[in-house]
């Protein structure tokens, strides 16, 4: 059990960092430093873009629109560093495993 919890953590953590490129491809795509045409960069993209999408979309639609600025990936940051906490901390004594 105290296996699986642990991967679940190591998950989310990769998660953060997929989160992370995805904020700095969009600062990069919005300032023009790299090409959105570029065959490597729009393949990088898109899988970012598959794998965070999905637990962005519903936070933004719940978020008041906020004049261009997305906050939603520092709304899925705390839920993280939450549930992280909650897995190596909590999660163990509420079954037994300490």
């Amino acid at each position: 059990m105290y296996a699986l919890l642990s991967t679940i953590v190591m998950i989310l953590e990769l998660y953060k960092w997929v989160l992370i490129i995805m904020i700095i491809m969009s600062w990069l795509f919005t300032f023009n430093v790299i090409n959105s045409r570029n065959q490597f960069v729009a393949m990088v993209w898109r899988v970012v873009d598959a794998l965070t999408e999905p637990v962005l979309r519903p936070i933004r639609n719940m978020l008041p629109s906020m004049g261009g600025m997305d906050l939603s990936p520092i709304i899925v940051f705390i839920i993280i560093f939450f549930l992280q906490g909650f897995i190596a901390r909590d999660l163990p004594r509420m079954i037994g495993l300490y």
